[in-house]
């Protein structure tokens, strides 16, 4: 059989099937009691590769938070396999940065020890802060200044914006160089206008960086934007119903949302969304499908 042309796209398919996933979720339950409604999530199955961006999106209720815990090891899964960077998750990784729908930086620190937190936190930069603090503080700066916040390292959180603010989250999620980013709802409380804007920022970081990245939205044109893969989950008990490999060049820009590619794409996440919030058994053959 003719070999396929070696063209950007075909060279990105073949980097993306040879890389081993960095996180596996295989055959995955979660149940927090023994009741019907407590089960949050069945044969789930999810892989990520080192360096890509995955967006899960879903119904109300379907489990993707209940995803952010297990993936940090927050919580044990009920059943299944779960590994991070090729290692069976045990507890709390600290090789993971994570940030909120709200920023949580603490009020009695101003924007650069709020960026500077984990590294009095995660070893191994909690016992060599002391001795490297200017060169931690010249990273954090450099953080801040990248998302536009070059002169407010002194400033109080109550002085920023909520858009600023969650900037500065970014930041301090990113300071000790995490090897896997999660992100839960990270821009749902920003005006539009914000949001996008703090896309462009996200996809600059991630571009500058190519950690390896999980977003949870309810926002699909923020998965698309973002996404090199959208997953879709069921109503609860979640697991995943359909893939969907976002094949459109980066940067993307907000010009590039109203692409027809693009449209039809957001469209065809929603349609499954839409179909996924009655709850029904699975068929044979139907537990996941690929676009």
């Amino acid at each position: 059989m003719p070999s396929l042309p070696l063209t950007v796209e075909n060279a990105a398919a073949v980097e993306r099937a040879a890389a081993a996933p960095f996180v596996e979720i295989d055959n995955v339950d979660l149940r927090y009691s023994e009741h019907a409604d407590t089960h949050a999530l069945t044969a789930l199955q999810m892989s990520v590769a080192k360096g890509e961006f995955a967006a899960v999106v879903g119904p109300s209720g379907c489990g993707k938070s209940s995803l952010m815990k297990l993936v940090t090891g927050l919580l044990p899964p009920t059943s299944g396999t779960l590994s991070v960077a090729g290692k069976k998750v045990m507890g709390p990784l600290k090789i993971v940065g994570m940030a909120f729908q709200n920023s949580t930086l603490l009020p009695w620190r101003n924007i650069l020890e709020n960026t500077m937190l984990p590294l009095e936190i995660v070893q191994p930069h909690r016992a060599q802060l002391r001795s490297k603090r200017k060169e931690y503080e010249a990273i954090a700066r450099g953080l801040l200044e990248s998302v536009g916040l070059a002169g407010f390292e002194k400033r109080q959180p109550w002085m920023l914006s909520g858009g600023m603010q969650q900037r500065a989250n970014l930041c301090r999620s990113l300071v000790h160089s995490p090897e896997l980013l999660m992100l839960d709802e990270p821009f749902g409380a920003l005006d539009a206008f914000t949001r996008e804007e703090l896309w462009a920022v996200l996809q600059d970081l991630w571009m500058q960086r190519r950690f390896t990245c999980i977003l949870v939205t309810h926002d699909l044109r923020e998965a698309a934007y973002l996404a090199d893969v959208v997953y879709v989950m069921s109503a609860r008990p979640g697991r995943v119903i359909a893939t969907h490999r976002i094949d459109l060049p980066r940067p993307r820009t907000v010009a590039s949302t109203f692409e027809p590619a693009f449209v039809d794409m957001v469209h065809r996440i929603r349609d499954q969304i839409a179909q996924a919030r009655t709850p029904r058994k699975p068929s044979v053959g139907s537990e996941q499908g690929v676009a």
